[in-house]
């Protein structure tokens, strides 16, 4: 699989459909902290059929080091130079946590260039004042290790019950190099909620009650100040609802994108 030199570092990414062969409409997947382009397994078979999909290590994540130590801050340009690199004219973003930093930050300067914009447990950490003091208020936890047993990427009854897909998610999750880009604070040269008010691209929010990463409110208050914008909270699901209920995930983000880009729905 092809690594591009962008930025000055070697971005590593994956094409389903390289050539562009069948002209397809292009879905960027952005992973979290706790992933990589490997977390969208259970995606990539199912959005193949009617998309062509792209996945990425983010910078400072597995096989793309962050060589030029830049850190959170080259988030935005490192997904604007693969877009670019693709030949995309315009692409749809399915972000997950951390991936949602860049994506609507891409989403608010390229609004020609986006077609649709999923933010699953993620509301961006674009510089929102009233949002961050909800997140302390509300405990939210960062990821961090993983520390007793207990990973804050998943929900309780999902480990307790589903041993095995804990298992590769921890696996999934080891293969990041370290140290990782530091996450705290608001990501640079991420838009302000005016900017993010006057957002036009089809937004869909999904959220879940159980997360402790980033509580269901603060995901809820974005959808709230997008005109339009869609809003699903699912209950009994943790920080990372496409990978505790992929096929209900896959359900409401291929509906999203087949009703406003068109492709098809999931295939029973």
């Amino acid at each position: 699989m092809p690594t591009a030199s962008l930025n000055g570092f070697g971005l590593y990414f994956e094409d389903t459909d390289p050539k562009n062969e069948a002209g397809l409409p292009v879905v960027v997947f952005l992973h979290g902290a706790a992933g990589n382009a490997m977390s969208w397994w259970q995606q990539i078979p199912a959005f193949s059929q009617a998309h062509r999909c792209v996945t990425y290590d983010c910078r400072g994540f597995y096989r793309s080091p962050d060589t030029t130590g830049e850190g959170i801050a080259g988030f935005v340009a490192d997904l604007e130079a693969l877009v670019d690199h693709l030949g995309a004219v315009r692409v749809s973003l399915v972000a997950q946590s951390m991936g949602g930093r860049a994506a609507i930050a891409f989403a608010v300067r390229h609004p020609e260039r986006t077609a649709a914009l999923v933010m699953a447990n993620t509301w961006g950490a674009f510089s929102w004042p009233e949002n961050w003091q909800l997140s302390s208020d509300l405990g939210a936890q960062s990821l961090g290790q993983i520390q007793a047993g207990m990973i804050r990427g998943l929900s309780r009854g999902f480990q307790d019950n589903n041993k095995e897909l804990t298992f590769l998610f921890c696996q999934i999750s080891g293969a990041n190099r370290a140290p990782k880009p530091e996450l705290a604070g608001a990501q640079p040269g991420g838009p302000s909620l005016a900017e993010v008010r006057q957002l036009k691209v089809p937004l869909l929010c999904i959220t879940s009650e159980e997360d402790i990463v980033i509580p269901a409110p603060l995901v809820q208050n974005l959808a709230r100040e997008v005109p339009g914008a869609e809003c699903v909270t699912l209950s009994s699901v943790g920080h990372s609802i496409y990978y505790e209920a992929p096929s209900r995930f896959n359900e409401l983000v291929l509906g999203f994108l087949a009703k406003h880009i068109g492709g098809g729905s999931v295939q029973r």
